[in-house]
């Protein structure tokens, strides 16, 4: 691996990025391998070891975002495709992006202000305009209703929400390393409550009922977030774009509770991360918040509430290595990147996971890797 100054450089071998659900390899969900890196020092565990690495009065917060089945099979100019529903919007638009069926970025007619995509059931999806600046990958779209709809709406009847739409026809969103496709319930998380999120809040995947239960026990408390994810950019690596959040008054109460007594914060994925922060003050404080988030972590932005992030192994130029950086440290991030690609950590949703502790003390039993 390459690291440079300014951001984490590498390639992943091909046989490093995991193609299938660890049960589909022989594993129980928590049975992934877990890196800990903290303090210069690394440590190799698998997933259910995971309270050994925590201490009484830690404070575990997680997503409780549940994902849809965001991807409908379409036809766009007479092409097969395959639509992703990103995001809802506040009028009931949806933010969309076009892709090709084998998970690849689309390569047939460009998109264009006024096109329509012909989606299951007689319904088209009109596409508007792009919905983010400087970027044609998400486009604001409505979903117009089909011809049976449409009689209805005639006598006052209401049109089938989208949500409907995708529960009937609507699959989890794959990229194309992932060749075959997966039932939902290979996507759902212990946490997932609230329906909204194009994909799985995947840090949130290894955690069972049992090692919840083990947590709790051991005096670590669990707390909640929300934060719908909208569909990743994997080849473009653009920042995320805008989400909808809420931290609620009882997990905000409790991250200010754990650090006024000296217990750390441990965020469960990116997402919790950026919604968390985006409830932070200047002097480290959280607060109750709800809405849209369009925060972007950096080095130049360091976390303010999270101390320590469990997380998935993210592709080369993906914009999370530097919300990780945030939360750890530059060479916390990159001394796990050149110890999961020297000992054949998995990458992806369906991969291993590591956590990841701000520079601090060394973490006990840990290998020194400076």
């Amino acid at each position: 691996m390459t690291v440079e100054l300014e951001r984490i450089d590498f390639v992943l071998p091909e046989e490093l990025s995991a193609t299938r659900p660890p049960e589909a390899r022989g594993l129980a969900r928590d049975e992934v391998r877990l890196m800990v890196c903290a303090g210069g020092t690394v440590a190799h565990a698998r997933f259910r070891e995971l309270p050994a690495y925590l201490r009484p009065g830690d404070l575990v917060v997680v997503n409780n975002s549940a994902m849809l089945s965001a991807a409908l099979d379409v036809r766009y100019r007479d092409r097969p495709a395959v639509l992703h529903f990103s995001t809802r919007l506040d009028n009931g638009d949806w933010a969309v992006e076009l892709r090709d069926p084998h998970g690849t970025p689309w390569a047939g007619p460009a998109p264009e202000p006024g096109a329509r995509v012909q989606l299951p059931d007689g319904r088209t999806a009109l596409l508007r305009r792009p919905w983010l600046p400087r970027s044609n990958r998400l486009w604001v779209a409505g979903i117009e209703p089909g011809p049976a709809s449409r009689r209805n709406d005639e006598v006052g009847a209401e049109a089938v929400e989208v949500a409907e739409l995708l529960a009937r026809h609507g699959r989890p969103i794959t990229y194309s390393y992932v060749p075959e496709r997966w039932s939902a319930s290979f996507y759902r998380t212990v946490f997932g409550l609230r329906p909204g999120s194009a994909e799985m809040p995947s840090a949130g995947r290894p955690f069972t009922e049992a090692l919840v239960t083990e947590l709790v026990a051991g005096g670590v408390g669990v707390a909640p977030i929300t934060l719908h994810t909208g569909v990743s950019s994997p080849e473009a690596g653009e920042p995320p774009s805008p989400e909808r959040f809420e931290v609620p008054d009882v997990t905000a109460r409790l991250v200010n509770a754990t650090h006024a007594v000296g217990g750390r914060v441990i965020a469960v994925g990116t997402t919790v991360t950026r919604a968390l922060e985006s409830a932070t003050d200047a002097d480290g404080s959280v607060h109750p918040a709800a809405g849209w988030t369009e925060l972007v972590l950096d080095g130049s932005r360091p976390a303010r509430a999270v101390d320590g992030l469990i997380t998935g192994w993210h592709a080369p130029g993906a914009s999370h290595l530097h919300l990780l950086e945030s939360v750890a440290g530059a060479q916390v991030v990159r001394a796990a990147y050149r110890a999961a690609l020297e000992s054949g950590y998995l990458w992806h949703e369906f991969g291993d996971t590591a956590l990841l502790f701000r520079d601090g003390p060394a973490v006990e039993g840990c290998e020194p890797v400076f």
